[in-house]
Order: structure tokens, then sequence, then C-alpha cells
């Protein structure tokens, strides 16, 4: 099973996409007569339409900016560690003599690394998404197979835990994204008053580091702060203090408003979880901390603080808020 586990957080990566596509197909349903089938395929056709639609519009202007990033990156790069006593073009300048030494093989090797990584990546970003489709088109045969696994006598119990870890992942989601289109749209605005390129590249690195609570924001402020300091110092200051205010804002407004509406995670919990998966599943926990910590969350409060331990607690997800004493407490 340990070695199983990168396959098994894949699974449930094509669990979060199989809740996404579900949801929109549920929105469709509710407005068009159609089968769940029809509407899950309307669903997927209306995403890869978006994308399609986004990216003949968006596209060119996104791809100017992101090739712009990249070429004023390294030279800012070079400046602010300048600016440390650090003289890149002499690094570069010795790296002939570097290949010439010993370490070329080590150092091709980590190129290769690298690559078969990022080849990695996206061949299981591929198999999720396939899996994801499969998911949504058909998830009662794979609940059900899962919930035969275990006694009949817990069947109930386990396929209404499972029912209402799906409820509170879709809320999770659905606050998520609208959290990280805001943080997008903010950051953008703030970084193109401010003077900094390429705005609407930095806004979307800004809107896919929200995904990943407490790190992904500092990472993706990285960017456009080495950017800023390569222009001037009061644009870096500037810049700082609009990521500050940004996150200040999502912390405080933001994210309050729609974990009241959602699920609502005690933040050291959500800290702790970040630190612990990424330590033990690497990038691919990292990215699936949240999920799977929500995930827990429901089943642990659902299955063993409320049926076990007999305690009256609200479980996230649960119809009608859910706080009240197991059968065993009663």
């Amino acid at each position: 099973m340990w070695r199983l586990a990168h396959v098994l957080l894949l699974g449930f990566g094509a669990v979060v996409v199989a809740v996404i596509l579900g949801a929109l197909a549920d929105i469709i349903a509710k407005y068009v007569p159609a089968t769940k089938k029809w509407s899950l395929a309307f669903a997927g056709l209306l995403i890869a339409v978006a994308l399609g639609v986004r990216l003949f519009f968006f596209g060119r202007q996104v791809q100017a900016q992101l090739a712009e990033l990249a070429r004023i990156f390294p030279p800012a790069l070079e400046y602010v560690f300048g600016e440390f006593g650090v003289d890149t073009r002499s690094l570069l300048e010795q790296l002939p003599k570097v290949i010439g030494s010993g370490l070329p093989q080590e150092l091709m090797g980590r190129v290769a690394s690298y690559g078969m990584t990022l080849i990695s990546a996206l061949a299981d970003l591929l198999v999720v998404v396939v899996a994801g489709v499969f998911l949504a088109a058909d998830p009662m045969l794979y609940k059900h197979g899962l919930v035969q696994l275990l006694p009949v006598s817990q069947h109930q119990r386990i396929e209404s835990a499972i029912d209402t870890s799906g409820v509170a992942l879709r809320l999770w989601l659905k606050g998520q994204l609208f959290a990280m289109a805001l943080v997008g749209v903010l950051t953008g605005l703030a970084v193109w008053l401010i003077g900094v390129p390429s705005p609407v590249a930095l806004g979307l690195v800004a809107a896919f580091g929200e995904f990943i609570p407490f790190l992904g924001p500092i990472l993706a402020a990285m960017p456009a702060l080495v950017i800023a300091a390569s222009q001037s110092t009061e644009m870096l200051l500037w810049t700082a203090g609009a990521f500050v205010v940004i996150q200040q804002i999502e912390s405080n407004l933001i994210s309050p408003l729609i974990q009241h509406r959602t699920v609502e995670l005690p933040p050291v919990l959500s800290l702790l979880a970040v630190l612990a998966f990424a330590t033990v599943f690497g990038p691919t926990g990292l990215v699936l901390a949240v999920p799977l910590t929500v995930v827990f969350y429901v089943l642990i409060k659902k299955l063993y603080v409320r049926e076990t331990l007999g305690e009256s607690t609200h479980v996230p997800g649960e119809k009608g808020g859910g706080s009240h004493h197991s059968r065993k407490s009663q």
C-alpha cells in the first residue's frame, strides 16, 4: 500500500476532478431537461469551449505576457543577486570549465531527472483528468464497490459518510475557486497600477498559488517581488505592500465569508496538514493536502467523534447542519 501511495493520491485527484464535473453537471441539469450523463457531457463540453474561447481571446495576450515575464525575470534575478555581491556573469563564464570538469555527467543527470519529472507530472495530470471523467460518469458504481468491501452492517453508515464527504469537498472547491479568482484579479490590478510588467501573468500566478494555502501565496509573490526589485526600491516596497494587503483581505474578509458558507477548517489544522502531506507525499501531497484534509476532517468527525465516541458535533457537508448526538449517545 505504501508503494502505491502515489497512485492512491492520483485516484483522489480524479475524485476532485469528478466532483468539479458533477457540480457543474448538476447546475446544468436544473436548467436543461437532460439526463445525468448528458448533463455531464455538456459540462465537459462547456469547460472545453470556455477554455478554447479564453485561449482564443486572451491566449495571445497571456502568452505574450508570460513570454515577457520569462524574458525579464532572469535579468531581474541577476540584478537582485548583484545587489548582494553575487556576480552571475562570472558564474556563467565559469560554466564551460565546470562542464569540462568531472561534474557534467552529474549536471546532465539532474537536467534529465527534471525533464523526466515534468513528463511524469504531465502524464499524472492526464491520468487524473481521464479517471475523473469516468468517475463522474458513473459515481454510484465506484461508491457501491467501495462500500461492498465492508461488512453489510456498516454499508449504510459508510455510504452516508462518503456522501457527506462529497458534499463537503464540493463546497470547499466552490469556495476555493471563488477565492482564487478574487486573489488573481486583485493581484493583477495591483501590480498593473504599480507599474510592474506582465500584470496578467502575475495575476494568474497568484491565482494558482492560492490553491495551496500558506505556502502558495508566498511562492506566487516571489516573481513579482524579484521583477519589482529590478525596477526600483520604491516599486519593490509598493509591490510587497500590495501583496501583504491582498493577503490580509483574503485572510480576514474573503476566506471567512467563503468558509461561512462552505467548509471551515481550523487554520492550524490546515497548516499542519499542508506540511505533513508535503513531507510524506512530496509535491502531489502538497497540492492535494487541503482537499484531503477536508475529507479526513469530515470522516473523523462523523464516524469517530459522533458515532463512536457519542459526542455532539457539527459535520461539514451534512444536510441541516448535522450537530446532533449519535444513536449511541441517545
